[in-house]
């Protein structure tokens, strides 16, 4: 495994969808069919680096903790997306052994867990606008807040949820232990949730902060770190499209920077669909990635070799 490196963002849903009832075989079943699409690229001569969302997972915590509260103190934010790296992690390292076994691939997997500084200045943290967790009756949603002075939002005549900050990432701590494991032909699972946010004080001592960070910005800043040659993005589709939805929509192969920001800047791409993962393909090329990659699953190992998905590049 001395190829070009992939770090491949996989999406918090695609473990955890909400066809599932919850069970951990229905997790570790999705995550062994996905694990085949891994090792067909490790058998094809990349390098990969695995990071993973948790919305699902951590917003199972978060309603879990509620309901316990009166019993047992509910954990931080911070604890909490750790938890949810731990388990993710757990299991997606253990399938992705199960399939390297199968197909008598020598290598080893380990999952890392991984805190992302943020800046304790970051307007976010006074303006919480990322839902997490489960939806709430409008009582329920006041009893908690009252009780741990949570926010929560009304959220398209669904219910309540809990909003929290969703700063930006600034530096990935623990990069040296990535590269490292890099080095030595181990696949490490990393940043999963988008990291668990510290901000650090002017003694220079670090903190958990009440905060998520988004999967993809943060995996887009891994990538550079480490000079992989690709970030792969992966989504419930083939291709990013313009127009979505409308009569003139238009399936995009490739796009240079510049026109990803125009399409960003003309709304294209809105926040609660393409958004995050063109302004994280922007972000790994301002940062000197070479090409992001954004398409599905199942389309993973075509991207690659460029007969499928879209490529934002240079």
């Amino acid at each position: 495994m001395s190829g070009e490196c992939v770090v491949i963002a996989v999406g918090g849903n695609a473990a955890y969808p909400p066809t599932i009832k919850g069970f951990a075989e229905e997790q570790l079943a999705l995550m062994d069919r996905m694990c085949e699409h891994f090792v067909r690229m490790l058998a094809g001569g990349y390098r990969i680096v695995l990071t993973h969302g948790n919305g699902p997972v951590v917003g199972n915590i978060l309603f879990r903790m509620a309901k316990t509260a009166l019993e047992l103190p509910p954990m931080p934010m911070d604890v909490c997306v750790a938890h949810s790296q731990g388990g993710i992690g757990y299991m997606l390292q253990q399938t992705l052994e199960n399939a390297l076994r199968r197909h008598r691939i020598d290598a080893e997997v380990a999952a890392i867990i991984s805190e992302v500084e943020v800046d304790a200045d970051d307007p976010a943290f006074s303006n919480p606008t990322k839902p997490v967790g489960r939806f709430s009756s409008k009582d329920e949603a006041e009893l908690m807040h009252a009780r741990f002075g949570w926010t929560f939002i009304e959220d398209s005549g669904r219910g309540y949820r809990r909003v929290v900050p969703s700063p930006d990432p600034k530096r990935i701590l623990g990069i040296s232990t990535l590269r490292a494991l890099i080095e030595r032909g181990i696949i490490p699972i990393v940043a999963g949730g988008g990291g668990i946010p510290v901000t650090r004080d002017r003694s220079g001592q670090v903190h958990g902060a009440a905060a998520v960070i988004d999967k993809d910005l943060t995996s887009a800043m891994v990538a550079a770190a480490i000079g992989a040659e690709y970030l792969l993005m992966l989504t419930a589709v083939e291709k990013v499209a313009i127009d979505y939805g409308k009569s003139s929509q238009r399936f995009i192969d490739r796009m240079s920077p510049a026109d990803a920001r125009r399409h960003m800047e003309e709304g294209q791409f809105p926040a609660g669909s393409m958004g995050p993962k063109v302004a994280a393909a922007l972000r790994y090329i301002e940062l000197g990635g070479t090409q992001a990659l954004i398409t599905s699953l199942d389309c993973a190992f075509e991207a690659l070799q460029g007969r499928a998905g879209t490529r934002i590049a240079h």
